[in-house]
C-alpha cells in the first residue's frame, strides 16, 4: 500500500463509517501540442505517475459528504439538489459539475462519501482538473453500477468543467486521464478522437518538470481569450473557403496568402496554431524511428511559437527554457500547460539530472530570487483502481 492510499484509507475511517472503493486518476503532460486542441488539432499527451486517490463508497442517504484531504476541509450537498450554486472554496465546483452532468445524461445516484487528497501539484499544468473529474466519475461509476464507457467519461469531464466550472478547456486532458497507457504516449486527433499510441520507454530518459512557483492567475482568462481568437481568425478566413470549420483546416500557405486580411494579433495566433499541429506530427515521426534530437528540436520550436505568437508564456518560462539549450543530457524543453507560470516540460537523460537541476536552480534563483521545485515523473496507466 502506498503513503498515499495509506493517508486516503485512514482519514476515511477517521470520518466514515463504510469500506470504499479506491480509485487512482493521474496527472498528465503534454510533450508537444499546445492550444491545439480546442482547434480541433493534434496534441501527444501520457497520463504520469503524479495522482489523485479517491476513497469513495455509497451511504444510506441522499447527501454526499467530501473530504477534501490535502487543504482539511469538507464539503456536503443534497445530490437531488436541481439547482446547484457554485462553491467560493473552489474544488467542490468540479464535483458539483460532474453531478450535474451525470444527472443531465440520465443516471441516477444516491448519497455518498469521498475522501481524496494527492500528490499532483494544482496549478503547474499537470492537469490536477481533469484528475479530479476522471478520478470521481470512474468512483461514482464504479459504486452504483452506473456502466459509464470512457469515452462518455471524458465527454462528462469536459463538460463539467466547460459548463459548471467556466473553462473552456479542451478534450486533451480529460482523454489522458482515461486513456493513458504504461510507456507509451499517444497523439490524439481532437476533432476525430481517433488515437494512436508511440512507444516511449524511459530506460536512460526521464519526463522532469521544472515549476516556476508561479501561479497562473491569468490563465483561465487569458486561455478563453486566445480560444475566441482562434474562432475570429477562422471565420475571417471562412470568407475565401466556406468548407473551413476550425485552424485544423488551414494550411500554412493558405493562412499566409491571407494575411492581409487578418488583424495582426489573430493572424499571430493563428500561424502559431497550424505551425504546431504540423510539429505534432514531425514530432511523432521522430518517435517512430527514435529521434529524441529531432523531438528535443521541436519542443523547442513549440516554445518559441508559444512565446512569439500566442503569447501565453512569461519571463520565468522562458528562463528555464533557455538555460536548458546548451546543456548536456537535455534534449528538450518548452513551457507546458495553458501559461502564464506553472510548468515546463524537460527531456534530460537520467544521469544528468542532478546536474541539471543544479544549474537550473542556480539560475533561476539569481534572476529571480525564487527557487523552482522539480518533478521526475515517469509515464503511468490511465485512471483505474489498480496500481494505487
Amino acid at each position: 500500500m502506498t503513503t498515499l492510499l495509506k493517508k486516503v484509507s485512514h482519514q476515511f475511517r477517521v470520518h466514515f463509517d463504510s469500506t470504499p472503493v479506491f480509485v487512482r486518476s493521474p496527472g498528465r503532460v503534454n510533450l508537444i501540442g499546445e492550444h491545439t486542441d480546442y482547434n480541433e488539432g493534434f496534441v501527444l499527451p501520457a497520463a504520469i505517475d503524479k495522482r489523485i486517490v479517491f476513497g469513495i463508497a455509497p451511504n444510506e442517504n441522499h447527501v454526499a459528504r467530501i473530504y477534501a484531504l490535502d487543504k482539511d476541509q469538507t464539503f456536503t450537498f443534497d445530490v437531488n439538489d436541481n439547482n446547484f450554486s457554485k462553491s467560493s472554496l473552489g474544488w467542490p465546483n468540479y464535483f458539483l459539475g460532474v453531478i450535474q452532468q451525470l444527472r443531465q445524461d440520465g443516471y441516477k445516484i444516491g448519497g455518498f462519501d469521498c475522501v481524496f487528497g494527492g500528490d499532483l501539484p494544482i496549478g503547474s499544468g499537470m492537469s490536477s482538473s481533469a484528475a479530479l473529474e476522471g478520478g470521481f466519475i470512474f468512483g461514482l461509476n464504479e459504486i452504483f453500477d452506473l456502466d459509464i464507457s470512457p469515452l462518455s467519461m471524458i465527454k462528462m469531464g469536459q463538460r463539467a468543467e466547460n459548463e459548471f466550472v467556466g473553462v473552456q478547456c479542451g478534450i486533451m486532458d480529460q482523454f489522458a486521464n482515461i486513456y493513458g497507457k504504461k510507456n507509451h504516449v499517444f497523439k490524439l486527433d481532437c476533432r476525430s478522437l481517433d488515437f494512436k499510441y508511440y512507444s516511449f520507454i524511459e530506460d536512460d530518459l526521464r519526463i522532469v518538470l521544472c515549476d516556476t512557483q508561479i501561479r497562473r492567475s491569468l490563465a483561465s482568462s487569458e486561455y478563453n481569450i486566445r480560444r475566441d481568437q482562434c474562432s475570429q481568425g477562422v471565420s475571417t478566413l471562412r470568407q475565401y473557403d466556406p468548407t473551413l470549420t476550425s485552424l485544423r483546416d488551414v494550411s500554412l500557405k493558405f493562412l499566409q496568402t491571407h494575411q492581409n486580411e487578418i488583424d495582426p494579433i489573430i493572424y499571430k495566433r493563428c500561424e502559431y496554431v497550424v505551425e504546431e499541429n504540423a510539429r505534432v506530427e514531425q514530432a511523432c515521426e521522430s518517435l517512430e524511428f527514435n529521434n529524441l534530437h529531432t523531438f528535443g528540436r521541436l519542443m523547442y520550436e513549440s516554445h518559441n511559437g508559444l512565446h512569439t505568437k500566442y503569447e501565453v508564456s512569461s519571463p520565468e518560462l522562458d528562463l528555464l527554457v533557455d538555460v536548458t539549450k546548451d546543456m548536456s543530457g537535455v534534449y528538450g524543453a518548452r513551457m507546458m500547460g495553458a501559461g502564464f507560470g506553472g510548468c515546463t516540460i524537460n527531456l534530460v537523460e537520467s544521469g544528468f539530472i542532478r546536474r541539471y537541476k543544479k544549474q537550473v536552480t542556480r539560475v533561476y534563483q539569481d534572476k529571480f530570487g525564487k527557487t523552482p521545485s522539480f518533478y521526475v515523473t515517469k509515464i503511468a496507466d490511465g485512471t483505474g483502481d489498480n496500481q494505487i
